[in-house]
């Protein structure tokens, strides 16, 4: 069908809106399904290629939860879906919350480590979820199989299982307190343990959004965002049923080819008023638009209200960048929505109210670190970025390393409470007892409150501590981002141990010059860079492009570079002997 066949669900509806004021997920899906809205599905170009009212989906996920049961499957039962943008993903997964089983939402392959990678990354999330059965796209069948066979777990594509009985039974009740589904947050700091997330906690989590993001109705949201980190599935698929919002999907891997069918749906849709990316989202885009004329001919964006920004440290700079690129199309930097959150709380914990925009504070980078500033050098400042507000009940707390909270503006590790937060880790209760301390969340994050807002500095666990010197990588990383030629995600920073048993910084760089020659006078130019950051001599290292891993989101991952590093397996480039 072509886009012009089709009509998509509609942003509004005498249905009164409610807010994720619901029982169960389950009732959810059953009150969105009394209305005309639905999820609308995009290809490659941004055209519409398929609607999917909330009606069908209810319908499709009945009947696929009645093949589950005749399938053996129950309740507590985990049921691993390999989490591909479209309806077969949306009805098996409302499909698991029916029968009372937990979803279990896993990557598709990605561009980066290739197919040995993916399936030694999905045999190990099988390992740590332990399901009954994988089901998979067919085009993946032959990397999902093997991963299933390692792990002896039954396996079979949405097409398959979609041509099993699916008998008349009876459904099991559900419970708030029962667990909805499993989350794997990528490349977290406990990968691969699983978020167990209960139906409360996920629409405590999901009605906060909504209240402080100030839901209106008319809204609608676009997204490119994959459906098994918690961005894309918390809060650009779950939330819409919870709070009966139509969706305009494209699928990631569509947008990393034309990142720029992202805008073109959102300005075609004329409701496009909600919609969220990792900063390098905004970043690719300005970057893709910097050589068009166009701009305010072929992008309607002034209806955009909410322009979320998470799921890693948001860079201002990449923001103005997106508003000096955007402006003509009627783009409002005030509509940037910075918010914080992490899988173990559901999604947010903090947002900032709409139409505040990016606020930063100039903080002295020693402070950031926690180590006396030395008077012989200048200052330097980095900007930090305002994360918002937390969620109705919900609490945050800056801790000192002797556990107590401290005050504004002092820097320390960020604590929350409130029912949004999880469960437990699946199976592993050592993880869960480390982080989980009498209701309290230890986020792994770094930060300092002011006047009620939540700024964050950045992880603890990527702290490079050298000669009892605190420095943060994305100093490194951004400093090295500032040489002609590098773009976000280019540098890798972390500690290694050196020849004599001392700690250095190293530094991994994707290179694009081919001179040998050049390749020398651009590691002198890192070495100097990173130098005058940090005060020390640093190990740099050249690699070819595309070559650093991210996790499933997308974020570069500085744990794992430094483990590919270390055995082998990211090769530096040669230079001139």
């Amino acid at each position: 069908m072509t886009d012009a066949a089709l009509t998509p669900t509609p942003n509004d509806c005498e249905l009164p809106r409610i807010r994720a004021q619901f029982e169960t997920f389950n009732d959810a899906i059953d009150y969105a399904a009394k209305s005309q809205k639905g999820l609308n599905f995009h290809d490659m170009r941004g055209q519409l290629e398929r609607v999917y009212p909330y009606s069908e989906l209810r319908e499709d996920a009945l009947v696929m939860a009645r093949r589950l049961i005749a399938s053996g499957i129950g309740k507590e039962d985990r049921i691993a879906l390999i989490a591909e943008t479209g309806p077969d993903f949306a009805a098996l997964f409302c499909a698991c919350v029916y029968v009372g089983a937990w979803p279990v939402p896993l990557p598709l392959p990605t561009s980066f480590g290739g197919k040995e990678s993916f399936i030694d990354q999905l045999a190990v999330q099988l390992n740590s979820s332990d399901p009954k059965i994988l089901i998979y796209p067919e085009e993946i069948a032959e990397m999902a199989s093997a991963a299933a066979d390692r792990q002896d777990c039954a396996s079979e594509s949405y097409e398959d299982f979609a041509k099993r009985e699916a008998p008349d039974c009876e459904l099991p009740q559900a419970d708030p307190e029962d667990i909805c589904y499993l989350q794997y947050s990528s490349g977290s700091t406990r990968f691969p343990t699983g978020v167990a997330v209960t139906h409360r906690a996920l629409l405590h989590n999901l009605y906060g959004h909504s209240t402080s993001m100030q839901l209106g109705e008319n809204e609608r949201c676009v997204s490119w965002l994959p459906w098994y980190h918690d961005m894309g599935l918390v809060g650009c698929f779950l939330s819409l049923i919870a709070n009966q919002v139509s969706g305009d999907y494209l699928k990631p891997d569509a947008f990393a080819r034309r990142p720029l069918a992202w805008l073109d749906v959102i300005s075609r849709n004329k409701g496009g008023t909600l919609s969220y990316s990792p900063t390098f989202g905004y970043d690719i885009c300005a970057r893709r638009i910097s050589s068009q004329s166009n701009v305010a001919e072929r992008f309607d964006l002034s209806r955009w209200r909410v322009a979320g920004n998470g799921a890693d440290m948001i860079r201002p700079d990449v923001m103005q960048s997106f508003v000096n690129a955007f402006a003509d199309a009627g783009f409002k930097a005030s509509a940037f929505t910075p918010s914080y959150g992490l899988a173990e709380a559901v999604l947010a914990v903090t947002v900032m109210p709409p139409g505040e925009g990016i606020r930063v504070e100039l903080v002295e980078e020693e402070r950031l670190s926690g180590t006396p500033r030395d008077i012989s050098r200048p200052a330097r400042y980095r900007a930090i970025v305002n994360c918002g507000k937390t969620l109705p009940d919900m609490e945050v707390e800056i801790r000192g390393e002797d556990g107590h909270a401290r005050g504004d503006h002092q820097i320390g590790k960020v604590w929350c409470r409130g029912p949004s937060v999880m469960h437990s880790y699946f199976r592993n209760e050592e993880a869960t007892e480390d982080c989980l301390v009498d209701g309290w969340l230890d986020t792994g994050d770094m930060g300092y409150l002011a006047d009620g807002y939540l700024f964050i500095v950045g992880r603890a666990k990527d702290m490079i501590i050298i000669n009892g010197k605190n420095h943060w990588p994305q100093d490194i990383e951004w400093a090295v981002e500032q040489l002609p030629g590098f773009n976000h995600g280019d540098i890798a920073a972390f500690s290694i141990e050196t020849d004599n048993g001392e700690e250095a910084p190293a530094v991994l760089v994707h290179c694009r010059v081919s001179d040998p020659a050049e390749r020398i006078h651009l590691r002198e130019q890192i070495a100097d860079k990173v130098r005058s950051v940090t005060g020390m001599s640093c190990v740099v290292e050249l690699v070819p492009p595309r070559t650093l891993p991210r996790t499933s989101s997308g974020k570069l991952s500085r744990a794992k570079a430094k483990k590919l590093y270390l055995s082998g397996e990211i090769v530096p480039l040669e230079l001139a002997a």
